[in-house]
């Protein structure tokens, strides 16, 4: 019963914990980085077509964005995911599987008018719609036994719709470990979501610690605090924009300004307009409004039973064609531009700072986290100017920051999420935060409860049923141009590669069956074998 940790170990994104007992391989996870990446990461250490089992804590794509990319090399076990996880994730892999077919054909005009080798994207929309069909559903609070030796149930984390902490029972040689999973553990008093639910029991921990090192302030009322900005913004007569992610940040928006409507907290501008320039949030929203029963807090619920829809209101307006996109910026009027991502990494969000980066009577408001090294950290901490589309943009805006609107649980917030395990842990294991956080993070644990709490490195491995750590993973520090090569050099060759370890691995499962069957598939390669052999 090993426990080897992959991926956001003293980094923030791109959670992944690879897990075995006995000959059973198992993923927490699969998540893709976003910003800059610090570490060198350890590569899940088997081949994928042998990964068994997938457990997915929430759909955001630092948590399962590599899942098609794990598909595209072999895998073809069952991804396990709560309802309204798996709904987003159909639309949020489909969507990120075609930013980066975009992407790369964008780059690859430029490379062949350079003469310059073509990249190919990591993955396809094919590949994320085919990992789709191996999603299966799950309620949350129910123990399923999804093999001998292995139960897991799902708890609702409070951060996103659907999302989840992983409680996981396993058992190998007669002995049977719990270990809690935390995901992201969500901030209290969101609108829309439940509060993160506690667990009393593990034996082992892996919790996240994006916000161990600070605690939030004393929440505003967002949108009293909103509606200020925009008055000030509209008054000038430039327009909002607001960077948001897709899922759960637009839509919280969304409910702020429904209460600006209803209550009259802008008088001044009541037939303000507000445009969704995403046509993921949209189908997000729309997957929000189905998952009501299992994901709504109370108070939501509440006004949907009045018939209140507690994220739509006059004057919104959605845009999913690109050319309703580029509308947008030539509509004079002032308006609320709330588009994707939410650190301006890619997509729509990146035009329409384009468009009002630069003008003085416009404001770019961040309402969510942001990672180091990208455009939207840079922004927050003075950047006079950036670079978009080739194109270098003076940063004349008002950046404003609406603080204490966070998807995560602040320092107070994960402490008393954790002391509501009763049983003392073996161990604790500090993840998903930068590295001074999940370091300071864990000396607190160790010194509030006594707790063995440690900040893993990618590829630190533990004996569970021993509590020994058993391999040290690498050190070393991402050496950034080979990183940025690396990432240009996703070839169609590794793909290759992948496909024929992918091979080796099912000729392995096939001892014992019938010799008929086993000198079809021998005739069957070598035929492949025949045709591709050029020498």
């Amino acid at each position: 019963m090993v426990l080897e940790f992959i991926g956001a170990d003293r980094e923030v994104t791109g959670s992944c914990h690879y897990l075995t007992f006995g000959e059973t391989h198992i993923l927490i996870d699969c998540g893709m980085e976003q910003g800059p990446d610090l570490y060198v990461n350890q590569e899940i250490p088997v081949n994928p077509s042998l990964i068994d089992y997938v457990f997915v804590t929430h759909a955001h794509i630092d948590h399962s964005g590599l899942l098609p990319l794990l598909y595209n090399h072999g895998f073809r076990g069952t991804i396990f995911a709560t309802k309204a996880t798996t709904d987003l994730c159909n639309i949020m892999l489909k969507d990120s599987a075609h930013i980066q077919e975009f992407e790369a054909e964008w780059r690859n005009r430029k490379a062949r008018r350079a003469g310059k080798p073509e990249i190919t994207p990591m993955y396809d929309v094919e590949d994320a719609a085919n990992v789709m069909q191996h999603f299966t559903p799950c309620d949350y609070n129910c123990v399923y036994e999804i093999c001998p030796g292995l139960k897991v149930r799902f708890v609702d984390a409070g951060h996103l719709l659907g999302s989840s902490s992983i409680e996981m029972w396993v058992t190998e040689e007669n002995v049977t470990k719990k270990i809690l999973f935390s995901g992201d553990i969500g901030n209290h008093n969101r609108p829309l979501i439940k509060n993160p639910q506690y667990v009393e029991e593990a034996d082992y921990v892996v919790m996240e610690s994006t916000y161990g090192n600070r605690v939030h302030d004393t929440p505003p009322d967002y949108a009293v605090e909103l509606a200020k900005v925009m008055n000030a913004t509209f008054t000038k007569g430039g327009n909002l924009v607001i960077p948001a992610f897709s899922v759960g940040r637009t839509q919280e928006m969304l409910y702020f300004m429904r209460r600006i409507k209803t209550e009259d907290l802008l008088p001044e501008y009541r037939n303000f307009e507000v445009y969704i320039d995403s046509p993921l949030a949209v189908e997000a929203t729309n997957i929000f409004h189905e998952n009501v029963s299992d994901c709504f807090d109370d108070e939501a619920r509440s006004l949907i039973d009045q018939g209140i829809n507690p994220i739509k209101f006059p004057g919104l307006k959605v845009a999913v064609s690109s050319d309703e996109s580029k509308m947008i910026n030539f509509n004079p009027n002032s308006k609320v531009i709330i588009s994707a991502s939410g650190m301006c990494e890619a997509g729509r969000i990146r035009h329409h700072l384009k468009h009002n980066l630069w003008r003085s009577d416009s404001t770019i408001l961040f309402v969510g986290y942001q990672v180091p090294g990208t455009l939207g950290f840079a922004l927050l901490n003075g950047a006079q100017k950036v670079k978009l589309f080739g194109e270098e943009i003076n940063v004349k805006a008002d950046i404003v920051n609406l603080p204490g609107i966070s998807g995560h649980a602040d320092k107070n917030q994960l402490i008393d999420w954790l002391a509501a395990v009763k049983t003392k842990p073996e161990h604790v294991f500090i993840v998903h935060g930068e590295e001074s956080t999940a370091e300071s993070f864990a000396g607190l644990v160790n010194e509030k409860f006594g707790y063995d709490a440690v900040a893993p490195y990618s590829g630190d491995a533990y004996d569970l049923i021993t509590n020994k750590k058993i391999a040290d993973g690498s050190r070393l520090l991402v050496e950034k141009k080979a990183a940025k090569a690396q990432s240009k050099n996703s070839t169609v060759y590794e793909r290759l590669i992948a496909a024929g370890q992918r091979l080796v691995a099912v000729i392995q499962k096939c001892q014992g069956m019938a010799n008929k069957d086993l000198g079809k598939f021998a005739d069957q390669i070598n035929a492949l074998c025949d045709k591709w052999d050029k020498n």
